[in-house]
């Protein structure tokens, strides 16, 4: 019974994050428990604990008799996130480089030559999947669990200013090179060449994010 309300919480809370974060809520809007319990047809008592991890995760203010106010991410937030994130990034790029196997470099090499492949078909929709897929993939054969944990936070946090960093000029080309010259690095079990590629990479994608402020 306790792990059926843990997962319900869960449900939720990924949920309301996921409509936050792409901007499906806006900014200063109210979240009541009443509202996304009919909506999601659950009982207040999941909504309400979502919204309390919402809340140590400071994408909402719990505010009394107005019920939970979004605090969407905003451009200050996403320059210190990806500040954090090349860093963090380019030490779980050096652990790839060191701990991952040839099967799982296989699958990072895998992606790349799909990315290739849509990008000469001009499939956004399925680049904008693959350039999520090779950064969770990194995170995973960096076998770091701790690493993984955060890294996944702040990848989702950047969510809606990724996608428009991928809109911008050949932003969408770059990004495929970066990321083959990232997996060549780990392919080659060169741990400093990975790391500077990550910490490259991540910081040319906040520039063209700041390109289209």
């Amino acid at each position: 019974m306790v792990s059926e309300s843990v997962n319900l919480t869960n449900r939720v809370y990924d949920y309301l994050k996921e409509q936050i974060l792409s901007g499906n809520y806006e900014n200063g809007s109210s979240i009541t428990e009443n509202s996304v319990g009919k909506e999601l047809n659950v009982s207040r008592t999941p909504v309400r604990e979502a919204l309390r991890q919402l809340e140590l995760g400071g994408l909402v203010k719990i505010v009394p008799n107005k019920g939970a106010v979004v605090q969407n991410i905003s451009i200050d937030d996403i320059k210190n996130i990806y500040e954090i994130r090349s860093l963090i990034e380019g030490v779980a790029a050096a652990h790839a480089a060191k701990n991952a196997s040839d099967e799982e470099i296989a699958q990072l090499k895998e992606i790349v030559e799909l990315a290739e492949f849509y990008f000469s078909r001009g499939d956004d929709k399925k680049l904008r999947d693959l350039d999520g897929r090779f950064h969770q993939c990194l995170y995973e054969v960096c076998h770091n669990r701790i690493l993984k944990h955060i890294l996944d936070e702040l990848h989702d946090y950047g969510v809606r200013y990724r996608e428009k960093s991928m809109q911008s000029g050949g932003r969408v080309e770059k990004t495929i090179t970066e990321h083959k010259a990232i997996m060549n690095a780990v392919l080659q079990r060169d741990a400093a060449k990975a790391e500077q590629l990550s910490v490259l990479h991540v910081n040319n994608a906040l520039k063209s994010i700041l390109e289209q402020e």
